[in-house]
């Protein structure tokens, strides 16, 4: 096992620290069904795998700590990081394109639920 590579670590480190934050996301904010929760892991997982080293870095730097860590432990606290947060920026992407949206019929319209009379 010592002979492994050090991108062989950074990539299952950024692995684990994926997986530790999807997790953790949810159980911080339970889904309503398996669908959700499969979804949910699924892109936690893939944001933290990508941006997990760019997320870390950004987290070391701000902290002052870049040079007195590891870059595996870089990546995987960046990958738990982004992995926990993906959720929460997806659904303010979504919400933010949903609201500006032209085909969405207005609630403020004529009837007051969106409906055409």
């Amino acid at each position: 096992m010592t002979d492994m590579s050090q991108g062989s670590w950074l990539w299952a480190a950024k692995g684990v620290g994926a997986i530790a934050g999807s997790a953790a996301s949810l159980v911080y904010i339970l889904p309503q069904g398996r669908r959700e929760a499969a979804s949910r892991f699924v892109v936690g997982v893939m944001c933290g795998v990508v941006f997990g080293g760019t997320a870390g870095l950004k987290v070391a730097t701000d902290l002052g700590i870049e040079e007195r860590i590891g870059s595996s432990e870089m990546v995987l606290m960046g990958s738990a990081l982004a992995s926990l947060c993906a959720w929460w920026a997806l659904g303010f992407v979504l919400k933010f394109l949903g609201q500006h949206r032209p085909d969405r019929p207005r609630r403020d319209a004529e009837g007051g639920d969106g409906r055409e009379s």
